[in-house]
């Protein structure tokens, strides 16, 4: 079972990740370090996320079958906060098409409804980023922290693994939420299993927390779930 999202709720979810991302931003220190993003100040992840959101952008305007790709190593702005306001309406603007337009994706022809769902956990991972550099508390939704579980387990890792990034899984674990579960690895192999809520999951997966992180609770070969999850699983 897996969190699913129609296209509307995926570009709702954006711009409310978004707009908390631009909320934070008033008076926030620039220069302040990101600790899970060394050695990034918030001044470098704003850039980042800004260029990434018109990167995104820019290769849902392409064709699905177009081959040469934007540029996505964007120069800093003078001011952060402003350039990333742009970017996201930029982004917004980009998206609200219908969601089935074909257009070019990092998987290849794919839609614009993967693209929504690709920038939505984006800004998810780098949201709880500001947050911590901020010194403030992770605030996130659990249908979309399960659904940022979803893609990594089946688009981003999957990728990781094709691109010779990461190798081929051997073992599998379980991972239960609430409201959903999801098998990371080999389906077949599992060794282990890691329950607690989605947002924690997700937040492991995108080393955002570690394996004792006291929100979940690990079962099976701790020493092989260890393995797996210190793999490359997302780009």
């Amino acid at each position: 079972m897996q969190h699913a999202h129609t296209s509307l709720q995926h570009h709702q979810a954006l711009v409310a990740e978004q707009d908390a991302v631009i909320a934070l931003l008033h008076d926030a220190d620039l220069n302040a370090p990101v600790p899970h993003c060394t050695p990034w100040s918030v001044r470098e992840l704003l850039t980042h996320l800004a260029g990434v959101h018109r990167w995104a952008a820019a290769m849902s305007r392409l064709r699905a079958e177009d081959t040469d790709l934007p540029d996505e190593d964007p120069p800093a702005a003078a001011d952060p906060a402003a350039d990333y306001t742009a970017a996201a309406h930029e982004l917004r603007e980009a998206l609200s098409g219908a969601p089935s337009r074909p257009c070019r994706t990092l998987t290849g022809a794919g839609t614009i409804a993967q693209w929504t769902r690709r920038q939505l956990h984006e800004t998810l991972v780098h949201r709880w980023d500001l947050h911590d550099a901020l010194g403030l508390p992770r605030a996130t939704d659990e249908a979309v922290a399960g659904d940022c579980i979803a893609e990594v387990v089946d688009t981003l890792h999957p990728r990781q693994v094709r691109l010779g990034r990461t190798p081929a899984p051997r073992t599998g674990v379980a991972l239960h939420a609430p409201g959903g579960h999801w098998v990371l690895g080999h389906p077949d192999h599992v060794v282990a299993t890691l329950s607690g809520p989605a947002a924690a999951l997700a937040q492991l997966l995108w080393r955002r927390t570690g394996i004792d992180d006291p929100r979940l609770t690990l079962t099976g070969d701790r020493a092989a779930a260890t393995a797996l999850l210190g793999t490359a699983l997302t780009p």
